[in-house]
């Protein structure tokens, strides 16, 4: 049986870890085929013309074949645009990458929310301070809401009544989006919330999510970094706790 062959396919390197002396396992984030695990064989060599190329938060066409669950890459082609992140924008992007790691199935397809991740690394790649920020928190509201985990946020989510303008209303795990209560740490009022449900509502949405983020993206962050902890199954993401250790030192 002839072995498939994809080509020319925009891709991201999400992780790369040792498979022998000489080769790679690539996971990737592709357009049409969704996160895949790919194994760059040789890529270790110095003269393997891979080996430039292959880096993480780097737009590529790869092309790759085979039958099994891990397909063989055979061709890589770097497309330029922005030079590599690097300080508190890098690990930004390896953030971005740990959720995709930890959130997308492999082969499952999602065009938007890679055409998403392209836009929130080319701003990771040329901006810094606030403008970052509240790109992590569209891409993280996106992220959700692509993978079925956000709620709507036009209303409450147990009792479906409609949100109050002036009233705080908290976005927990278990309870959805909730009147916001003693204990909670976050909220937005009600407002600010149905903003967001409205930019979220309208496709090819990046750049107006970025823009409605901007004036709640400090309420926004513990809101949503407790969300994404509680769906990856984790206390803390590893990428959080690195740069933590990294501010103490």
């Amino acid at each position: 049986m002839a072995t498939h062959r994809v080509n020319a396919e925009p891709a991201y390197v999400l992780h790369r870890y040792d498979w022998s002396e000489s080769s790679l396992i690539l996971e990737v984030f592709t357009r049409h085929h969704g996160r895949m695990a790919l194994v760059a064989k040789g890529v270790k060599r110095p003269s393997s013309s891979f080996r430039p190329i292959l880096l993480p938060l780097q737009p590529l066409h790869l092309a790759f074949g085979g039958d099994g669950d891990i397909k063989t890459l055979k061709a890589a082609e770097w497309q330029g645009g922005h030079v590599m992140p690097c300080g508190d924008a890098l690990m930004s992007g390896y953030y971005l990458n740990e959720l995709l790691l930890n959130l997308l199935a492999r082969e499952d397809p999602h065009p938007r929310l890679f055409d998403v991740y392209a836009n929130v690394v080319e701003v990771i790649a040329s901006e810094h301070g606030e403008v970052l920020e509240s790109a992590l928190r569209a891409f993280e509201l996106l992220l959700l809401r692509e993978i079925g985990l956000l709620p709507t946020l036009d209303a409450q989510t147990l009792t479906l009544l409609a949100l109050q303008p002036d009233e705080r209303y908290s976005l927990v795990p278990e309870g959805g989006l909730r009147q916001a209560g003693e204990t909670d740490r976050a909220s937005l009022n009600g407002a600010q919330w149905m903003a967001l449900q409205q930019v979220l509502g309208v496709q090819e949405a990046f750049t107006d999510v970025l823009r409605a983020c901007a004036s709640v993206a400090v309420e926004l962050k513990p809101q949503l970094r407790t969300l994404l902890h509680y769906h990856c199954g984790v206390s803390a993401l590893r990428t959080r706790q690195i740069m933590i250790d990294l501010q103490c030192l």
